[in-house]
């Protein structure tokens, strides 16, 4: 029996125009980046770029759900799922979100915010994917937000919901800022805040003197 690791399949040139679309568009956004470009980072003749694609915005859609299909994938397999408590979930959420704060900037920054703010006046269809797979994420958020305000903050004037939108309005300013200063420090900065944030919101509760629990 042969004992050696199985080698990955070869990506497919599509596969391979969706990988590049991500590095090209993160490095020098939606505007900038050409067909040309990306055909070149994947290594595939624009006939093949063509083949599979009508646009570079036919492309954008679907890049933008492969990263979001990344993206969820990742996450699904986070090592802050594994916690039993919605609260450590949460916090772990934002501690994993820190931990991806490494390499380039086009590495870590989100295709969906970085594609949304120049087309959500010009090219709507792209604008409102973004807004689902950004929305759909801050919904996965959310879930561990409401169990744990059930927990610790039943009476908190706030939504889950709402709180999932926050997470991700201080990661998208996060990289906003990252790319701004060229430094990925101030978006741990950011996240830091964030932790913090909801570290308070969701306190728990003091135990009543003579509790012996």
């Amino acid at each position: 029996m042969d004992d050696k690791p199985t080698a990955a399949p070869p990506l497919d040139a599509k596969t391979k125009l969706l990988d590049a679309a991500l590095r090209v568009i993160r490095t020098k956004g939606y505007a900038a980046a050409t067909v040309d470009d990306i055909c070149g980072a994947a290594g595939v003749s624009k006939g093949s770029f063509f083949h599979h694609f009508a646009s570079k915005e036919d492309l954008a859609l679907a890049a933008a759900a492969h990263f979001a299909a990344g993206a969820d994938a990742l996450f699904a397999r986070a090592p802050y799922r594994n916690a039993a408590d919605a609260r450590e979930r949460l916090l772990g959420y934002v501690d994993f979100r820190a931990s991806m704060l490494r390499g380039d900037l086009p590495d870590f920054t989100c295709l969906l915010g970085t594609m949304v703010q120049e087309t959500y006046a010009t090219h709507p269809a792209i604008r409102e994917a973004c807004a689902t797979h950004i929305t759909e994420h801050a919904s996965d958020v959310a879930r561990d937000a409401a169990e744990a305000k059930r927990a610790f903050a039943p009476d908190a004037p706030w939504s889950a919901e709402s709180l999932g939108l926050f997470t991700q309005a201080v990661i998208q300013g996060a990289f906003i800022l990252a790319k701004a200063r060229k430094d990925p420090a101030v978006a741990a900065d950011c996240l830091t805040h964030l932790r913090r944030y909801i570290e308070q919101q969701l306190s728990p509760s003091p135990k009543p003197i003579g509790d012996p629990s």
